[in-house]
């Protein structure tokens, strides 16, 4: 079955750095890439004209993008156009990734983020809160990435709830799709509360991280590629900020335990994470859908 890749358009460079990773996501899965604009639906603001002939020119504007757009797509990469309206550019997307039955939702970065990294506005926070869809965050200057850098590596950070087998077979189907290797992240040694910053307490977590680790590892498929790593510093932000990263990487992140079951939230490590790390980071539901490519659970809060 044809897996799909929906990604949110808007005409900015973060848009196009969206369309740029997405890409590169759907030529190294074999994936139909559709690229979407939500526009307003015509109660969602007493300010937009209601008007007819707006919402006509409206629509020619948004045609004319989304056309740009597929026009940057490299051509062995099979391109699909949407224009919804919905009330919010979050639920038009689930919208269109619901019909598809999509495996990812990519959006790109809020504006005012800095090349490299990630910013998440009011329009991906809502997403993170109502999707039942992984969602791809993009950070800022994606779009500089030569489309056949690919998918390189893909990294999971692994934690110690339940879920973990599910969020390692996520991992895995995208590394096979790709025909890359898979690191395998520890963040327990640093991931303390402050009042718990003892020597005693993180040998023990590195233990307890190498055990974890060892045991993600044998969940992989035989014959799979695989590394891990322990990180290490004074802090999440400090021990993620030292980590190599590679140009075509991508990072993956359960949904925290707070979240409703098929939906995501980001929980306190994995906004730790985002803030140091410069490739996209998937964020993936805690519980799995009925149907799709990817289905992990939380492993992380």
């Amino acid at each position: 079955m044809t897996s799909h890749v929906v990604v949110g358009y808007t005409a900015t460079k973060t848009g196009r750095d969206a369309v740029a990773f997405a890409a590169r996501l759907a030529r190294a899965t074999g994936a139909v890439l559709d690229v979407s604009i939500v526009l307003p639906s015509a109660d969602r603001s007493v300010i937009t004209p209601p008007a007819d002939g707006y919402s006509r020119v409206l629509l020619d504007q948004a045609q004319k993008w989304i056309a740009a757009a597929i026009d940057r797509i490299p051509d062995d990469v099979v391109a699909h156009a949407h224009v919804r309206a919905a009330e919010s550019f979050a639920e038009g997307l689930v919208e269109i990734a619901d019909g598809l039955d999509a495996a990812y939702i990519v959006v790109g970065a809020a504006d005012g983020a800095s090349r490299g990294h990630h910013s998440l506005g009011s329009t991906t926070t809502e997403l993170l809160h109502s999707s039942d869809v992984p969602v791809v965050l993009v950070p800022r200057g994606a779009r500089k990435v030569a489309p056949e850098t690919g998918i390189t590596r893909v990294t999971v950070a692994i934690g110690t709830r339940p879920g973990a087998d599910a969020l390692i077979g996520a991992a895995a189907d995208l590394a096979e799709a790709a025909g890359v290797a898979v690191r395998l992240l520890s963040l327990l040694p640093v991931d303390l509360p402050a009042t718990a910053d003892t020597a005693a307490i993180r040998i023990a977590g590195s233990t307890e991280a190498d055990q974890v680790l060892a045991a993600a590892r044998a969940e992989l498929p035989a014959g799979m590629a695989a590394s891990v790593v322990v990180a290490a510093g004074d802090s999440i932000e400090d021990a993620v900020a030292h980590l190599d990263w590679q140009g075509g990487e991508v990072v993956l992140v359960g949904s925290s335990r707070l979240a409703q079951p098929r939906r995501l939230f980001l929980g306190s490590t994995a906004a730790k994470m985002l803030k140091e790390i410069t490739v996209p980071v998937i964020v993936v539901p805690r519980t799995a859908r009925s149907a799709g490519a990817a289905t992990p659970e939380e492993t992380q809060r």
